[in-house]
């Protein structure tokens, strides 16, 4: 089993961009144009290497291989992204790894994309790529191609050597779950061992609800390949696990003014088999309140209006100033009960509230999770 945080160290010590390998500061999936760039370099990794792993690399600066990080990121369904775009899509995972000098909120995102051995192309036009177009790596750059040439397989050995040196061990194993408990005790830390191989590290702030327990700022990490795979500082989940399986159920609270409620969002099942692998199923759960037509008409404008004055540096109201931490959410009600409208406005929201404080940032950085596990399903 590979130890995820030795590859990203392999990789970074290995080479400089190559045509097995990219590193990015950040990605954004959520416009066309950040959508449209990944899609590129996914396509033009696997079509660079038939026959081996290539790897994307989030969360370092180009100039130095510092690594910074990024924020969680859990679309489980991005696969269905590369799906809708690619003709003859490779195998798409996007994991978090966390490192020891990071805030508790940011990972290394790692990209790991395994082709099938076929030609890979953009299905349909997105941004100024057209469908049909083939990118290949030409050094550190995804490039369109016309494909005349039989693909050649040049990295497979060297990617082989990078995965054999990343192999994980006991030491590693054991310094994992020492560094978690101690990094988390706090947080009710815990750790349980499944089919004698697989070690899983969890935590959170625990909270009895109506004899249900539920907790709020967890952190699930799988020790042996050093993957986090669950992270929220807001939400409250609901855990339940087995001598086979371990499940999440996440809850987000929604609703307007001063009356909110939980809703089920999406529950995550990690499946451990006996011949030392381990699958994650994830099934969107979220059912979108409605509302009123009218009275969310009235949100929707006082939304506007707000955003407006924050625009124009324009003082806010006490009132005003409550309903400004509810924005993100209740543009995203708005949205989910077919104001269209609302989602461009909640993208057009974000310099401002991220430049107004750190928890309305956050607050629009949660909401647009929830807004893209809903879209992709």
């Amino acid at each position: 089993m590979i130890n995820k945080r030795l590859l990203i160290k392999h990789l970074l010590a290995h080479n400089d961009e190559n045509s097995f390998y990219d590193k990015k500061r950040k990605i954004d999936i959520s416009h066309k144009e950040g959508k449209a760039k990944f899609l590129k370099h996914i396509c033009a990794l696997s079509n660079s290497n038939p026959k081996n792993n290539s790897f994307i690399v989030i969360g370092v600066e180009d100039e130095d291989n510092n690594i910074v990080g990024v924020d969680f990121f859990d679309d489980s369904k991005i696969q269905n992204l590369i799906n809708a775009y690619l003709t003859s899509p490779p195998i798409v995972q996007y994991e978090n790894i966390p490192f020891p000098h990071l805030p508790d909120d940011k990972v290394v995102g790692l990209v790991t994309i395994r082709p099938t051995g076929k030609l890979t192309s953009l299905r349909k036009n997105i941004w100024k790529y057209y469908g049909g177009s083939v990118f290949f790596r030409d050094g550190s750059m995804s490039m369109p191609k016309v494909f005349d040439i039989e693909i050649k397989d040049v990295n497979s050995k060297i990617v082989e050597a990078i995965e054999n040196n990343a192999q994980n061990n006991i030491e590693h194993t054991l310094n994992g779950v020492f560094d978690f408990m101690n990094h988390r005790k706090d947080y009710n830390a815990k750790y349980k061992v499944f089919k004698e191989y697989f070690v899983l590290c969890w935590a959170g702030q625990k909270k009895v609800v109506k004899n249900e327990v539920f907790f709020s700022r967890v952190d699930i990490e799988l020790i042996n390949e050093r993957v986090r795979l669950f992270f929220s500082a807001l939400d409250e989940v609901a855990i339940s696990f087995d001598e086979d399986s371990f499940k999440i159920i996440e809850y987000v609270s929604l609703g307007l003014q001063d009356s909110h409620k939980y809703y089920q969002l999406e529950e995550t099942l990690i499946k451990f088999e006996n011949n030392a692998s381990y699958n994650i199923e994830t099934k969107l759960l979220f059912e979108p309140p409605q509302y009123d037509k009218k009275i969310l008409f009235h949100i929707y404008n006082t939304n506007n209006a707000i955003l407006e004055k924050l625009k124009k540096g324009i003082n806010l109201t006490e009132r005003e100033e409550a309903d400004l931490r509810n924005l993100p959410a209740t543009y995203l009600i708005c949205y989910l009960n077919l104001f269209h409208e609302a989602v461009n406005k909640l993208h057009e929201a974000k310099p401002y509230l991220k430049a107004h404080s750190n928890e309305l940032f956050n607050l629009h950085k949660e909401t647009l999770r929830i807004l893209r596990k809903v879209k992709y399903s």
